[in-house]
């Protein structure tokens, strides 16, 4: 095991497989964030939180697109398998205790950002020596920027005073979702000889 992903190659890029492993983790988790946020974002905002919401539908779509080109894509033949856990897990999830499914898909969606954003950091994977210039290595960059930005939106709507009352629902459903994306992320990192140890906790 390593805590690096690598052995890199003469170039300074991370090795195919890895690339794809990775790419196709954080393709299924932000895309289902695409596919939700785009259900349950209101069509007229009303609320401060609201417009961070819809802003974030096209930033998670953004580096869905990014990730698709800017990885070296390999065969991997485990990945329909592995897909189907993924995108099992990332189904929505209501928080309970809630009254309103769509207050309840609201809360979940947005703990499943915070959770993908907060727990999920790519870019510490990297060795120093990898290329600057590597497309994969820039996307992941990008991507950590971006996850500072993002969490901030969901962090307005899961304090926001609308959900004081559902306080206890709203901390069940973060520390749910906290605990799924960690141990997706640690087992598809397992898998490609990385060692998660270096996972940081909400």
């Amino acid at each position: 095991m390593s805590l690096f992903l690598g052995p890199l190659d003469s170039a300074g890029r991370v090795p195919g497989r890895q690339q794809t492993r990775v790419s196709a983790f954080l393709i299924s988790g932000h895309g289902a964030l695409v596919r939700q946020l785009a259900i349950v974002v209101p069509a007229h905002l009303r609320f401060g939180w609201e417009t961070e919401l819809h802003a974030q539908l096209y930033r998670e779509t953004e580096i869905v697109s990014l990730l698709l080109h800017a990885t070296s894509w390999v065969p991997d033949f485990e990945l329909p398998l592995l897909s189907l856990q993924w995108e099992a897990c990332w189904l929505p999830q209501p928080a309970a205790g809630v009254r309103g499914l769509s207050q309840g898909r609201l809360i979940d969606v947005a703990a499943l950002g915070h959770a993908l954003h907060a727990a999920v950091r790519p870019v510490a994977l990297l060795p120093v020596e990898a290329a600057a210039d590597d497309p994969f290595a820039l996307a992941l960059r990008r991507i950590e920027f971006e996850s500072g930005r993002m969490m901030q939106a969901q962090i307005l709507f899961l304090k926001s005073p609308q959900l004081v009352a559902v306080r206890d629902a709203v901390d069940a459903a973060v520390e749910r979702r906290h605990e799924q994306v960690r141990r997706l992320w640690s087992a598809m990192l397992d898998s490609i000889g990385v060692s998660a140890s270096d996972l940081q906790p909400r």
